[in-house]
């Protein structure tokens, strides 16, 4: 079997105060120019976590030959690291977050052809918003454990904590309290709630595990936009609310998310009410990677949504 045609690339990137030159690292796995297929671009989670863990979209290439785009968003992986923008609220944006996104599309010459995005978790909110502005090009839209409201989300992981152990849960709760975000015994509790409602497989997949250690090798996005866990946040977005602008979302719309997803479906239900052409399911066998957890269902179930004829 033939190696998947893979190139790779850097576009500079006039990052709005960032006082230094910037670009943003990606990779095309299949050809843009000879496929039939617009081009997925893959929005990776965090902020901050890079685009790793989503390997397992190159399924999507083997099996329905659409050609995946990956990238490391500004601050993470590949691209530029901004550490000295730690805590900086004017500066982790949507809107930063929109330039580059238009950046790469427009340095790709994706605009004419078209592209398709897939957005998971943040990258699924950061979709949303890209979306609703309807950009030129966008042909369909996947949010994949993708909030539609934060404080909804905030919500659902106070449900989810109630789910775990008592013990468990008094220790992430008395850590939280005293801002204790880096003790053995904090890291081991969180680590129960992340092979619960995070990533259920045993071992975890090695580039998932390469995702978190992107974000603890650099935590500046993610800190100052979620906060310090993922299951309290306190950061920039916690008050955002992408359903109230989603009723501009024009292009078709699957919903995807996990039955034991920290995002529940109550979750994600407002994106269910507002957009106008979408269909929501929910898969059975897994939580907030089921790209992962329950692979070949998730790519039928996007391949087959992306082969329909709008």
């Amino acid at each position: 079997m033939s190696a998947n045609p893979t190139s790779e690339g850097e576009v500079a990137f006039e990052a709005p105060g960032a006082g230094k030159p910037c670009k943003t690292w990606y990779k095309i796995v299949g050809d843009l120019k000879t496929s039939a297929s617009p081009p997925i671009i893959a929005l990776h989670g965090g902020p901050g976590a890079g685009h790793d863990y989503l390997v397992a979209l190159i399924d999507l290439y083997e099996k329905h030959g659409i050609p995946i785009i990956f990238y490391d968003q500004i601050g993470c992986g590949r691209s530029t690291h901004l550490r000295e923008k730690l805590g900086d609220e004017s500066f982790w944006t949507f809107e930063l977050f929109i330039q580059e996104l238009d950046n790469l599309i427009d340095h790709l010459g994706l605009r004419e052809k078209g592209y398709y995005i897939l957005g998971q978790s943040w990258g699924g909110m950061l979709g949303s918003s890209y979306a609703s502005r309807r950009p030129r090009g966008l042909k369909k839209l996947v949010l994949s454990g993708s909030p539609a409201s934060m404080p909804l989300y905030k919500q659902a992981c106070k449900k989810r904590l109630a789910e775990l152990p008592e013990e468990v849960r008094r220790t992430l709760e008395e850590c939280d309290k005293k801002g204790d975000h880096d003790s053995p015994e904090f890291k081991e509790a969180a680590s129960a709630f992340t092979k619960q409602y995070v990533c259920r497989l045993d071992p975890m997949p090695e580039p998932i595990q390469r995702t978190f250690n992107n974000l603890k090798e650099d935590s500046t996005a993610y800190t100052t936009m979620q906060g310090h866990s993922e299951f309290d946040t306190v950061g920039t977005f916690k008050d955002w609310e992408g359903w109230k602008d989603a009723h501009n979302i024009q292009v078709e719309t699957l919903l995807l998310n996990g039955k034991y997803d920290e995002v529940m479906d109550f979750v994600v239900e407002p994106f269910f009410r507002t957009i106008n052409k979408v269909k929501w399911v929910t898969l059975e066998n897994s939580s907030h990677t089921s790209f992962w957890e329950d692979r070949e269902r998730f790519m039928q179930l996007v391949g087959d949504f992306l082969a329909l004829k709008q």
